[in-house]
């Protein structure tokens, strides 16, 4: 046939399960061409798994097939041809015989055919893949309790190791599809092998362990394949499989851009819509102290409750106690998940002030003067921070924005070597995620302040597990217009790549050549910036401001923020329009910003 023909309960099961061999061999310190592989079960599958075992490096006359009338031999008569291909010396008289002292077993029959005693008579370090569903040949637990040096794997979801179909059939046609291939051929497929084995070696994203209860795995006994909920699957397997299709002469399509490929297959899954779930799983790892300043208000107190349920964050909220209590008691919440400071009584008050003057006493700040600012949520919230009561501070739907980064300002001060405050948004529009920086605090940034800027969003979008990739904006193209604006930022590009060679920046370009392809590909083949663009960088308030809410009102994008970078200590400011969604939002990034700068 002229199209792609899989079928999936032989080779899909071959596949995964020659993935989990090679890999399960590597943690047993076996060489494949040394394994000697016991098969139960002698169908399509069993046929189609030892065929790709061989391909893989297990050698022919290693391998003894077991069928309901026992050893699979030279001497049978009653063998198909696909049989006869394993039809070697009559060796064992049973598979009990065969098993002692061999080093894999292969499950692809029936339930409990293996004894205890047939697993405790293997090899050191065995494998044993009983795949027989939904009775294996035997359980996991009877495996385990006679071997500690075992590599199990079942067809159950239940254990570790499960040798599921999932992992393979949907990406693999996903790759044959996307070039168009003509068939699916052993190439393709033992791309598909190494893809999955690879994949299992690399740390696993809090996503897929949060699908799994939170629990920890990584490349071991336990974990020889990835598992059937890791999206990063599509995008390993089905590029391995489309390059195959090319390299073998199946494909009717070529591939050049393995890297948009890569993505367009992220954007596929939705992937980007993860992105603030990500964050939420990183904080519900290690959640801390977030201090909302405007605790009375209604917003505050139900994301507050929120995040707590959730075990995002541990919510103190500022205000009047009795106000506060008022209101989680009219909305039906538990009271202790909160912690409640009222300043008219706080015992913190007045350390607080006498602190807070002697970091602001020659900057204008008298004694009196420290005593009343403190006494004002915005002033106390941030001190909380700064002596290390709070981890973090979120506020800004009762305020503007300099009535609450200014206090921040003043209190925890700028990282070192820092000389601006700056402000991102996340900005996610058709299944894209963008970072739009500053939108919110510097009026007409200089070259320096530029770059500085830059680099504070680099560092944060690493935070979100992503690669960031830098357009510094204006309205000329690579010296197409030398104003100097333009050269500012052309300027400020130069500085980043000075400072920090390490990143992905190009500039000074238009936002068309920074997102749209037929612009950059056809126009500017030389930029590192390849429509690819995930920050960008605007060269001032005006334009990074205008274009954010440009997305958040003409637009159906999903926009977060802002986040503010430069400070000593990680505090954010919400918009006074912030939905509870944002306030949950913003609290778990804060989260993630409180672990991070709880490591420096």
């Amino acid at each position: 046939m002229n199209i792609p023909v899989f079928h999936d309960d032989q080779h899909g099961t071959a596949i995964i399960s020659c993935a989990a061999l090679i890999n399960a061999a590597e943690i047993s310190n076996k060489k494949l061409s040394d394994l000697r592989v016991i098969v139960s079960g002698a169908g399509a599958a069993a046929i189609s798994c030892s065929n790709l075992y061989i391909k893989a490096g297990v050698k022919r006359e290693n391998i003894f097939m077991f069928d309901s009338k026992g050893l699979i031999h030279e001497g049978r008569e009653d063998l198909n041809k696909y049989k006869k291909q394993f039809a070697g010396k009559n060796l064992f008289k049973s598979l009990d015989d065969a098993m002692n002292g061999a080093d894999v077993f292969i499950g692809l029959s029936k339930g409990d055919v293996v004894s205890q005693d047939m697993v405790k008579s293997m090899a050191p370090n065995a494998i044993v893949f009983a795949m027989a569903n939904p009775d294996p040949e035997i359980t996991y637990e009877a495996a385990k309790e006679v071997r500690d040096d075992i590599v199990m794997a079942t067809g159950r979801s239940d254990y570790p190791n499960q040798v599921n179909n999932v992992l393979g059939f949907p990406f693999i046609f996903r790759g044959a599809l996307d070039v168009r291939a003509t068939g699916i051929n052993e190439e393709m497929k033992m791309a598909a092998v190494r893809a999955l084995a690879d994949l299992a070696k690399e740390d696993v994203p809090e996503a897929v362990l949060q699908a799994y209860s939170g629990n920890a795995f990584s490349y071991g006994p336990d974990y020889v394949i990835p598992k059937p909920f890791d999206p990063r699957v599509l995008w390993r397997v089905a590029p391995a499989v489309a390059k195959a299709a090319i390299e073998t002469g199946v494909a009717r399509h070529t591939i050049t851009d393995w890297a948009k490929y890569e993505e367009q297959l992220q954007e596929r899954l939705g992937y980007s819509q993860e992105l603030i779930r990500l964050m939420i799983h990183k904080a519900q790892k290690n959640p801390k102290r977030v201090v909302f300043p405007e605790g009375e208000e209604e917003k505050i107190i139900r994301a507050a409750n929120a995040v707590a349920v959730d075990n995002i964050a541990k919510p103190i909220l500022v205000g009047n106690e009795n106000i506060i209590e008022n209101k989680i008691k009219e909305f039906g919440f538990d009271k202790e998940l909160f912690e409640i400071i009222n300043l008219r009584t706080c015992e913190k008050c007045k350390s607080y002030a006498e602190d807070f003057f002697n970091m602001r006493q020659r900057k204008g700040i008298t004694l009196k003067r420290a005593h009343s600012l403190i006494s004002q949520p915005n002033y106390y919230g941030p001190m909380m921070v700064k002596m290390g009561q709070a981890d973090t501070l979120i506020s800004g739907i009762a305020h503007s924005y300099p009535e609450t980064i200014r206090p921040a300002l003043q209190s925890v001060g700028l990282k070192k070597n820092f000389k601006k405050v700056s402000a991102l948004h996340i900005v996610i529009y058709n299944r894209k995620v963008y970072f739009f920086a500053d939108t919110t605090v510097n009026v007409n940034p200089d070259a320096e302040t530029l770059a500085e800027i830059a680099i504070s969003t680099a560092d944060t979008v690493k935070e979100f597990d992503m690669t960031p990739k830098i357009a510094m904006l204006s309205f000329s193209n690579f010296g197409s217009s030398k104003n100097s604006e333009s050269l500012k930022v052309k300027r400020a590009t130069e500085i980043v790549k000075e400072l920090r060679p390490d990143l992905i920046i190009d500039g000074e370009m238009r936002l068309d050549s920074a997102v749209n392809p037929q612009v950059a590909e056809q126009r500017f083949p030389f930029s590192n910036i390849k429509c690819d663009a995930n920050i960008l960088i605007f060269p001032d308030l005006n334009s990074g401001n205008t274009a954010y809410k440009l997305m958040k009102n003409l637009t159906n994008a999903t926009v977060i923020g802002p986040v503010l970078m430069g400070l000593n200590k990680p505090i954010h400011v919400l918009p006074r329009e912030a939905t509870v969604e944002d306030i949950i939002n913003l609290t778990a990034i804060a989260v993630v910003d409180a672990v991070k700068s709880s490591r420096h």
